[in-house]
């Protein structure tokens, strides 16, 4: 996972102007108001399964922190196993308080969107004709790495940093970075062959042009649906793109 974590007084900034942090504080929250108010015998069974949720809890997270992602994706999971255990807690005391807070957190999903990161890092943010231009002018970089992405995807928001964080990395004169948002500019979608479909799983797709020809795609073209590409990385697009033997080629005049 990415080690780089925020400034304390800025995730606290973000969880109070986010609707989706500030909506899922107050969820959990309000199970502290509720636990208060439960019978002495009620607390007892509570504070077993209480511990157990927080091991579990716990546990997830460090098979999480293992794993190389990024803090979007691993707040999202997170959340997702807090709000089950949540869920599975409150049904220990009534049945109706379980139903309300499954009520509530749909509620949560349907209504609020979690923030994708917001740095750009040294990649350009592009429209589709921008894109065509400077992949065909002669005087721009030799490869061209671009990220196709949409704003209402959680897989796009998951990896948001990635992309950001490896252009900061591997830029330079040779390579360049761009972003097309295609919740903006659908059309470019069907130009590249991207399905926008939720379940073909085709966002983000990354493509890397040389000289304004497609040279290599994530996910690539014999990618099928019903099979789960691993989650996108740092690591993974590096070693897919080859970006560490680009480099290296820049540096050393190829």
């Amino acid at each position: 996972m990415d080690k780089k974590s925020n400034n304390p007084f800025q995730w606290l900034n973000l969880t109070v102007s986010e609707p989706y942090y500030l909506f899922h504080f107050l969820v959990f929250f309000s199970y502290f108001v509720v636990r208060i108010s439960a019978s002495p015998y009620i607390s007892h069974r509570l504070l077993y399964r209480e511990i157990q949720a927080i091991l579990t809890l716990a546990l997830f997270a460090t098979v999480k922190i293992v794993k190389d992602e990024t803090w979007e994706a691993f707040i999202a999971d997170m959340l997702f196993c807090a709000k089950i255990l949540l869920v599975v807690i409150s049904l220990i005391m009534d049945y109706h308080l379980a139903v309300w807070y499954i009520v509530v957190c749909s509620a949560i999903y349907i209504l609020t969107e979690q923030p994708a990161f917001e740095g750009l890092g040294t990649s350009s943010k592009l429209t589709p004709l921008q894109l065509e231009t400077l992949l065909t002018e002669g005087n721009t970089s030799r490869f061209w790495l671009v990220e196709f992405r949409a704003s209402c995807s959680s897989a796009c928001i998951k990896a948001s940093r990635c992309f950001p964080e490896l252009s900061i990395v591997y830029s330079n004169k040779n390579l360049s970075f761009g972003v097309v948002d295609l919740g903006l500019f659908p059309n470019a979608a069907e130009k590249f062959g991207i399905s926008l479909s939720g379940g073909m799983r085709q966002l983000p797709t990354y493509i890397l042009f040389e000289s304004a020809v497609e040279v290599t795609r994530f996910p690539e073209w014999n990618f099928e649906a019903k099979y789960l590409h691993p989650p996108v990385t740092k690591r993974l697009l590096s070693k897919h793109f080859e970006l560490d033997r680009l480099l290296v080629e820049y540096l050393h005049g190829k």
